[in-house]
């Protein structure tokens, strides 16, 4: 890990954004940069239980805020039995109908009045390199009203629905689009979540799935196909980000190939790397 610091040499510490960052899907993808405290994180929970566990957690590098970043109005948040499934949105019951082991998870215990937050008026953040956002289904307005913040971001981690699961729910297409428009492309899937459709139970095992995709953690990156809308300081951060939490080890190989056409880092940058690479293979 720091030999790949030492080669790149980025100004400053990674900024990563996390937007719902309740830590009920275990480790986020930034884990590793976080241990080795190459980053620093910016986090937003608006449920008080999972804010304070966060704070409960963090470390120096870490700080978490209660707001609920959104389109800047005010909404009903409504507060699910399973509290990954709390959202800005009113859970479908035509879609849950079809899901009937995920129903009692979007069941509404409480309804809750609260004012959210654009992303570009947020003050406590000035640099984001990394957006990490699971919202349930309001992350359209995030990015639609965040494109001041997210024009200096290289990587973006985003939960997506193939099935809609609340009312007025943005399609995965609307998102893609509002993504490729902002100059970001697909990259990879973080994870995929696949669900099985009632009534079907397969031996006994309610949960287990066939093929119907669900909902998916989905990584956009800078288009690196035009680095000409790319900084160098980008191209380092996007390195980085490619090399720890995705392991996506042709990626970052580009982003130094590009450094050192530029002349942004030393000749033979991308034989270090390499042999970089093989060592860890064989360590």
């Amino acid at each position: 890990m720091h030999q790949l610091i030492n080669l790149l040499q980025p100004q400053r510490l990674t900024e990563i954004v996390d937007i719902g960052a309740n830590p009920i899907d275990g480790d986020p993808p930034y884990k590793t940069l976080l241990q080795s405290k190459l980053c620093k994180v910016t986090g937003f929970e608006p449920q008080p239980e999972a804010l304070e566990k966060l704070n409960q957690q963090k470390t120096e590098l870490e700080k978490y805020l209660p707001y609920a970043i959104g389109d800047g109005n005010q909404h009903t948040l409504k507060v699910c039995q399973y509290s990954g499934m709390t959202s800005l949105l009113e859970p479908n019951p035509d879609t849950f109908d079809n899901f009937l082991a995920l129903k009692a998870n979007a069941t509404v215990l409480e309804r809750v009045f609260i004012s959210t937050h654009q992303l570009d008026d947020i003050d406590e953040i000035q640099v984001v390199d990394f957006l990490k956002i699971d919202i349930q289904g309001t992350e359209l307005s995030v990015f639609q009203s965040g494109k001041q913040k997210l024009s200096n971001a290289v990587a973006i981690q985003t939960e997506i629905s193939f099935i809609t699961l609340y009312e007025n729910q943005p399609s995965f297409g609307e998102i893609d689009i509002e993504l490729r428009n902002q100059g970001f492309i697909p990259h990879c899937f973080a994870a995929v979540k696949k669900w099985p459709i009632s009534p079907f139970t397969y031996q006994n095992q309610p949960l287990r799935a066939v093929n119907q995709l669900l909902e998916a953690d989905i990584v956009y990156v800078r288009d690196f196909t035009k680095p000409q809308n790319i900084s160098d300081e980008q191209l380092k951060h996007l390195a980085l980000i490619a090399h720890c939490c995705y392991q996506s080890f042709d990626l970052t190989l580009r982003c130094i190939d590009l450094l050192e056409q530029r002349a942004a880092l030393p000749a033979h940058s991308q034989h270090v790397y390499i042999n970089m690479l093989n060592s860890t293979q064989h360590a």
